[in-house]
């Protein structure tokens, strides 16, 4: 299964139940002087989960490119990366958990052909602050789901620990966790939304990989364990709540704002924990692979992973009109490029190697995003001159 197979999948299938496809934004967010990226597939969509009609309907669908400048550093495992596609689908005001969380889990079980054995899925463990109850209804909806594949979903509550972390698997399929875990909003948890913030309570899909625990992550392996046996593969945001001076208010309308992050469904199932095997990654790894001499394995993982991710990334941005600068947009194009320089020198690879990376990184994207292969000559250079600039800067000290 590739990643075209994964986009055409998802986008087909909630087509099927009456959503709309709308394209991906622009990764520069219009009209939103906030961010300086597009970060997730609500970000252009806050203005309809407020309540103001959008001209397709009520029930939308797309995959949309996103970039998180905050994923830089983590980028390098097996799970992380700066550039992705979030899969998303929206209800605005029409249905809700109940159609939303059987549709995902069907897409996932059905559609993908994901062994419902291995899935885990968290809840809502409530929130004085939000003055928000557990997420019973959410619990009862994925016993129901489970039922059907003929398995037994117990639940954990662990919602109540500090730091919302588990004591372990303790038998459960069903985890439900504090805000810091199952609450989004796009400033974090109830305590950290300003003033007109919406958010709700969500609920997650995780995937085992079934790999050994690493303890040096935790004594006992769960769903939000850290260790990379377990990768998060979907999340339903229940956007019913608006931050007020007096606390929380619901919304005029209670919203589905669902997000699932493209690469990480594919390595799902394909079976692997690493997403960097996939089509959209592991072409460019080999290259990598080729031109350096040294084998994608050990410590030399993370270097490699981490050049074909910000090559990607750079060059989705250098389409959408960014070029390297000392400030806003530009500065992270600039960051991206020079760090990828820098691994790129661990490997031992040649100055220039990085920009005839591009034609790899951004041919799974033909026939989706043509916009990207038509700036292909474009990004070559701009990935070039930026690489010998910094060079320049390295050698005068």
């Amino acid at each position: 299964m590739t990643s075209k197979d994964i986009r055409k999948k998802y986008l087909e299938f909630f087509k099927k139940e009456g959503h709309a496809i709308i394209p991906s934004a622009p990764l520069i967010p219009e009209n939103d002087p906030t961010t300086l990226f597009t970060s997730s597939g609500m970000q252009p969509l806050v203005p309809f989960l407020m309540g103001e009609p959008h001209p397709a309907g009520k029930r939308l669908v797309n995959s949309q490119r996103s970039f998180r400048a905050e994923d830089i550093e983590e980028t390098g495992d097996n799970r992380h990366t700066t550039f992705f596609e979030m899969l998303g689908n929206w209800s605005l005001g029409d249905y809700f958990k109940k159609e939303q969380l059987p549709w995902f889990f069907e897409f996932l079980t059905k559609e993908v052909g994901l062994d419902p054995n291995k899935l885990y899925v968290t809840v809502f463990a409530g929130d004085e602050l939000a003055n928000v109850e557990k997420d019973d209804e959410a619990v009862s909806i994925w016993k129901e789901s489970f039922s059907k594949v003929g398995i037994d979903a117990k639940l954990v509550d662990i919602g109540s620990t500090e730091n919302g972390s588990s004591s372990g698997m303790q038998g459960g399929r069903i985890f439900s966790y504090n805000a810091k875990k199952n609450w989004w909003s796009r400033s974090g948890t109830p305590d950290k939304m300003p003033v007109g913030e919406i958010g709700g309570p969500d609920s997650e899909v995780f995937y085992d990989f079934g790999t050994l625990h690493d303890v040096s992550f935790g004594k006992e392996c769960h769903p939000n364990c850290d260790c990379g046996r377990f990768i998060e593969i979907g999340n339903s945001v229940f956007m019913e709540y608006r931050r007020t001076e007096k606390g929380f208010e619901r919304l005029p309308q209670r919203n589905v704002d669902f997000g699932g992050g493209l690469e990480r469904t594919l390595a799902a199932a394909l079976n692997t924990s690493d997403i960097f095997t996939t089509d959209l990654f592991f072409p460019a790894i080999k290259y990598i692979e080729n031109q350096s001499g040294k084998k994608y394995e050990g410590d030399l993982k993370s270097a490699m992973r981490i050049i074909v991710d910000h090559m990607r990334a750079s060059t989705q941005m250098i389409s959408d009109g960014v070029l390297p600068s000392n400030s806003d947009q530009g500065y992270i194009l600039r960051r991206l490029i020079r760090r990828a320089v820098r691994y790129a020198d661990k490997l031992g690879l040649s100055q220039g190697t990085l920009s005839t990376i591009v034609p790899l990184v951004i041919a799974p994207f033909e026939g989706v995003y043509d916009e990207v292969l038509r700036q292909k000559d474009l990004e070559s250079t701009v990935i070039a001159t930026e690489e010998t600039r910094f060079r320049e800067t390295l050698s005068r000290g």
